[in-house]
């Protein structure tokens, strides 16, 4: 197959294989250049996904290493703890070079072969401005594997499909404060999403400076500004390059004595 004959080696093409089985249809795709930028960006609005009922698959594009206080061995430890405070579907890792990351076709392949199994309603990638070349790699792979995922009489695998909606979430390097085109309460979930980050100990605490506070102290600032801004306790943005659809009329204002729409 296409995508396989890409691959640099017969140890990587047999791993993302075995990636490949565990892949089952789920109702969202989480795209992220690495271990922890998932957790970091929306992983109070997984966490809500879950809550209601969504099945949830993360697809990390490298193993994030090497980095000051990591190894790969600590960073997959690291990201199955995470996973479990989660409660995600299936996470993969794609095996794609760390700070070498680019948009090739191969990782497009790649993509294209999960997002061809995992059949998400929604797929959510890093937004499209970042000062971290790996994570504009990710966003130009993840919109191009979208388009590819639907594509007939090619070898890549599961039957062609083209994800309905695609978003974007926010876990940028630049220091500029971004105003999203859409907030999701996590009020509920702030404190299970901190727990999650902190599962990357070598990533959010080992090394980091704790003046005037500390990492994991600094995401719960911004989605108090976020959920401040919204009227709410804590919120997460999002982004959209698509006209954005509300199917339920609730979601315009809050109907607190309302029962759930049900279909």
């Amino acid at each position: 197959m296409h995508f396989r004959n890409e691959r640099k080696n017969a140890e990587e093409t047999t791993m993302f294989a075995k990636n490949l089985e565990s892949i089952s249809e789920v109702n969202t795709i989480v795209v992220a250049p690495h271990p922890d930028d998932a957790e970091l960006g929306m992983g109070g609005t997984i966490l809500r996904m879950v809550r209601s009922g969504l099945s949830v698959g993360i697809v990390d594009l490298t193993n994030g290493e090497p980095t000051p206080h990591g190894t790969p061995e600590i960073r997959a430890a690291e990201t199955e703890r995470a996973n479990r405070v989660l409660g995600i579907h299936w996470r993969v890792n794609l095996g794609l070079p760390n700070r070498s990351l680019e948009p090739t076709l191969e990782g497009r392949s790649l993509l294209a072969a999960v997002f061809r199994l995992g059949r998400p309603q929604m797929v959510f990638c890093p937004y499209w401005e970042d000062a971290h070349p790996d994570h504009l790699a990710t966003t130009a792979m993840a919109e191009a594997a979208r388009f590819w995922a639907k594509l007939t009489k090619t070898d890549l695998p599961g039957r062609p499909y083209y994800p309905p909606r695609m978003y974007y979430y926010f876990c940028t390097h630049l220091r500029k404060v971004f105003a999203p085109h859409f907030v999701v309460d996590i009020t509920e979930f702030i404190e299970k999403k901190l727990e999650a980050v902190r599962c990357y100990e070598s990533q959010v605490i080992t090394g980091r400076p704790t003046s005037p506070y500390s990492f994991v102290d600094s995401l719960r600032y911004r989605a108090a500004a976020l959920g401040g801004a919204a009227g709410i306790g804590f919120a997460e943005g999002f982004a959209t390059r698509e006209t954005l659809v509300i199917e339920d009329l609730r979601a315009l204002a809050p109907f607190p004595n309302l029962p759930p729409e049900t279909t």
